[in-house]
């Protein structure tokens, strides 16, 4: 590759591709309206190579970001720009629609007409299958999402693999399971992880919605990264789906006994002991269990997550230093 589009790469797991990318000598425009995201998350990458590198501060619906794209002629784009909060999905469908959806297609149609080769985004392996019919779910489980985030990110899935098809490129929906790891935003509603994590080292309770023994499957942004820029490899035109988790289900109180471990393992004499848990109240509508298969591409791209979970909580918790 030798330029590429990152949306989303002032974000979490965006800029983790961004640096991947940059590493190789690739170059990257990232487009991003630092709603949540930072230019922090991606500067030490771009110290290396700040020829290599730009950012344009826009909303992937404006016509100023298609614009910019076909100025840019890139190979292909790595869609990582969303509305990933289900409970703001719920309040307000419309907006997250617009972002999810006319969002995606935007970005498709600069693809196009830049003259693209591939188009990857980050599609979730949780919210599109709902409560699951069996465990782990593959690719072929019946799509049922029980929030308007689901459903989006399904309708933007559609819409990739039309323009896969009319356009003659290479479409893929990674479809992401728990992904955790350094630059997660602990503020949000997601990344129970990265949430933990800075409660750890401040010293502060955690809390856990109901019992803790709802499942999630969690997966280290680097394995995620490497899936991504594999999955783009094969340029060939087509319209593929790939779940990017463990197949590994972890409750939320294996979770935090995991999280004891790694802070015990680092933690200085300087450094608080580890918080004390308590239950809180069940979040309505959470699903129980959430574990996804990943036969297929291990199969089809030889990717299979390296990084363990222990492992990675000790990386995540010292990031957050």
């Amino acid at each position: 590759m030798k330029r590429c589009v990152v949306t989303g790469g002032a974000g979490f797991i965006g800029s983790h591709v961004a640096a991947a990318l940059l590493q190789e000598g690739v170059e990257v425009l990232v487009i991003d309206n630092l709603f949540t995201g930072t230019e922090l998350n991606f500067a030490a990458a771009a110290a290396v190579a700040p020829q290599k590198i730009s950012l344009l501060r826009a909303d992937i619906r404006e016509s100023e970001a298609r614009q910019a794209i076909a100025e840019f002629k890139p190979e292909g784009i790595f869609h990582l720009a969303a509305q990933m909060n289900v409970r703001a999905s719920v309040q307000d469908p419309i907006f997250d629609a617009s972002s999810n959806v006319l969002g995606t297609i935007n970005m498709l149609e600069a693809l196009s007409e830049a003259g693209g080769k591939f188009f990857a985004t980050s599609s979730t392996g949780g919210a599109i299958y709902g409560e699951q019919s069996y465990f782990p779910a593959d690719e072929e489980h019946p799509v049922h999402a029980e929030c308007p985030y689901g459903v989006s990110k399904r309708c933007a899935e559609h819409y990739i693999e039309y323009f896969s098809r009319a356009k003659n490129f290479r479409g893929v929906a990674l479809r992401f399971a728990n992904v955790y790891g350094p630059r997660q935003n602990p503020k949000g509603e997601a990344g129970v992880v990265a949430i933990f994590s800075e409660r750890i080292l401040r010293g502060a309770e955690l809390v856990i919605n109901g019992t803790g023994e709802q499942t999630r499957d969690f997966v280290y942004v680097e394995d995620v990264v490497r899936a991504c820029l594999l999955s783009v490899r094969d340029r060939t035109p087509k319209f593929l789906t790939y779940n990017v988790g463990t197949g590994r289900e972890t409750s939320l109180n294996q979770l935090v006994s995991g999280m004891r471990v790694a802070w015990n393992d680092i933690r200085t004499p300087s450094d608080p002991e580890f918080s004390a848990v308590r239950n809180g109240p069940a979040m309505p509508g959470e699903q129980f269990r959430s574990v996804i298969a990943i036969d297929k591409i291990n199969r089809e791209l030889q990717w299979v997550p390296a990084i363990s979970l222990e492992e990675g909580l000790r990386r995540t918790i010292n990031s957050f230093r």
